[in-house]
């Protein structure tokens, strides 16, 4: 029996990187993929791959993530579907890196509605379905909420993504009478056609971040969505609250003299 057999996974931001990742692995793991980007012909692409492995997903029209009705009408159209939710992976995001001293608001307003108000637009519209279901909550928070950065101008993501590992907590709480578990995965540096155009580019400070990672690479889409499987899985019916770290230890070391 494959490990997410017959489960309804919601994946938002499904187009690529991590969420094309989870959509492929969850469907292979058995599950009935929902998924969802603003990049609805990426995300077309991404179903069309989970049919050619053998999976199960619906991919509807056009989601985002920040506006309330397109995320209600998303989860309507995969209860509809699969009579169900079982899982809620929160993963779509979308940030703009700045300075506490340059960035405009409009761009820390723009972050945190994508990277917080996503989440909690998606989680509310799937609660009732997660109540019935006694189903779980998957989050993305990252090595921005516990650190400062002394390469990366990241006020607005650090902020957003602490209060996602914050907000996961609180569903813990409120989750458990009704046997709903919530859980956080929190990447590092992770190799992405995203990460590639910021972070990884070559005139990027955060270039050469490899060296620094106890464990010697960058990270990958599969070392995320590894751990968002076990964690949706009856593997771990006992763990709830629980901010996963998928980094290569780079957030607990300390980094060498540079040369």
């Amino acid at each position: 029996m494959k490990r997410l057999d017959g489960k309804v996974a919601l994946i938002s931001g499904t187009a690529r990187g991590q969420g094309r990742a989870a959509a492929l692995r969850f469907a292979a793991e058995g599950a009935l993929v929902v998924g969802g980007d603003l990049r609805h012909e990426e995300a077309l692409e991404t179903q069309r791959l989970v049919a050619r492995e053998g999976g199960t997903s619906l991919t509807p029209g056009p989601l985002d993530v920040t506006d309330e009705e397109s995320v209600r009408s998303w989860v309507a159209e995969a209860v509809d579907a699969f009579g169900g939710v079982d899982i809620v992976y929160a993963n779509a995001g979308a940030v703009r890196f700045g300075a506490i001293d340059g960035q405009p608001y409009e761009d820390f307003a723009f972050t945190m509605r994508a990277e917080l108000d996503s989440v909690w637009l998606t989680v509310r519209a799937a609660w009732p379905h997660l109540v019935r279901s006694r189903g779980c909550v998957l989050t993305v928070g990252s090595t921005a909420e516990p650190t400062g950065s002394l390469t990366n101008r990241r006020t607005a993501h650090s902020a957003s993504k602490g209060a996602v590992i914050a907000l996961t907590r609180q569903l813990t709480a409120e989750g458990a009478p009704y046997g709903i578990r919530a859980n956080c995965v929190s990447p590092g540096l992770i190799d992405t056609d995203g990460s590639r155009t910021d972070l990884l580019a070559d005139d990027h400070p955060m270039r050469g971040t490899a060296r620094h990672i106890p464990l010697g690479r960058l990270g990958l889409p599969d070392d995320v969505v590894n751990a968002a499987v076990f964690l949706a899985s009856d593997e771990a019916s006992y763990v709830t609250g629980a901010n996963l770290v998928v980094d290569g230890g780079w957030s607990t070391v300390l980094p060498g003299a540079t040369t």
